[in-house]
């Protein structure tokens, strides 16, 4: 047997040459012959990244090949997707990017150089994480009901921050303040850290966070979970109450995920092994018990239930993003 091994930087040689194979046809059987690269927008060290180099180790030693991430961060992701476009498409290249790259930036670009449904297959989700509604601990604010009220009172009066313009902490709020027929001010900060000092001196009034970015600044009394924009509550968090609660707030709900995806000409049968290794890598104890530290969910859709998904979220964000007027070009 050969000698089992995971290799986490750098770019293999290797996986510049094209694969051949008798007859030019693909087989789940015949996957993966050489390294699999996985070219993702996110930078060394961001969740995204560290959870894909957490499940690289399991598909590793399913596969008995190396899984190499390859970190292509800028650009708001379109350095890694057109490398990703311009790659060898022997199966052997797969593609991470979030929900943002796949459902808003459809909408928040005017022209974006490429189309989710048809340049790329959906293979499956490796997390998802929800977001809680977050304040400082002294904040007046003691329900989501109580910002909104606020807001209608004193329209723009309201401050809420994000990473970035077009983050899901950005389009997240956009989607309450539609919900409830409000208007708020949007102040976007450089980074996370940024942010949520921000929120904790009441610099703004809110923001919403996950428990990866956020948790450990709650748990160090530095900000305070009005409520989780889920259909339910986190086992993590089971005093805060979901929005599913809420009368009014049912459908006030943000999560943030993160994908595989291949080139469109990936074989189905290759695509359903890929994505059924990846449903079982997710399954693996270590895995499990790395992402309930860090809050991540893994709901496991099927390919065609992923694209689904995307089309879905993709209609979903259309008259959102356009009343609140958000642009990234």
């Amino acid at each position: 047997m050969k000698q089992r091994r995971l290799i986490l930087t750098g770019i293999a040689a290797a996986i510049a040459a094209p694969l051949i194979l008798g007859g030019g046809t693909v087989h789940a059987q015949d996957f993966p012959s050489k390294p699999v690269r996985v070219i993702t927008p996110f930078p060394p060290g961001a969740g995204p990244e560290v959870a894909m180099r957490v499940v690289s180790e399991p598909l590793a030693r399913k596969w008995d090949q190396p899984v190499i991430v390859d970190n292509r961060s800028g650009g708001n992701g379109l350095i890694a997707v057109n490398l990703f476009k311009s790659a060898p498409e022997d199966y052997h290249n797969l593609l991470l990017i979030d929900s943002n790259h796949a459902t808003t930036h459809p909408h928040t670009f005017q022209n974006l150089p490429y189309d989710v449904q048809q340049d790329f297959q959906p293979i499956g989700i490796i997390l998802r994480t929800p977001f809680f509604v977050a304040v400082a601990p002294d904040s007046p604010y003691q329900s989501v009901e109580d910002i909104v009220s606020a807001a209608k009172a004193d329209p723009e009066g309201i401050t809420y921050g994000s990473w970035f313009v077009g983050s899901p902490g950005h389009i997240g709020a956009a989607r309450l303040e539609s919900l409830s027929d409000v208007r708020m001010q949007h102040i976007p900060y450089r980074d996370f850290g940024q942010l949520y000092a921000a929120v904790s001196t009441q610099e703004v009034d809110w923001a919403l966070g996950s428990i990866a970015s956020a948790g450990a600044l709650e748990r160090g009394g530095k900000l305070r979970f009005l409520a989780l924009a889920a259909p339910e509550r986190s086992p993590l968090y089971p005093d805060v109450p979901a929005t599913s609660e809420r009368p009014g707030l049912q459908d006030f709900q943000v999560n943030a995920w993160v994908g595989l995806f291949a080139h469109k000409s990936m074989p189905a049968e290759v695509r359903d092994q890929v994505a059924a290794d990846l449903r079982e890598a997710l399954g693996q104890a270590s895995v499990v018990e790395r992402y309930q530290s860090l809050g991540y969910e893994t709901p496991q859709p099927t390919p065609s239930e992923f694209g689904a998904l995307i089309q879905r979220e993709t209609d979903g964000w259309a008259d959102i993003i356009r009343a609140a007027n958000i642009r990234l070009d």
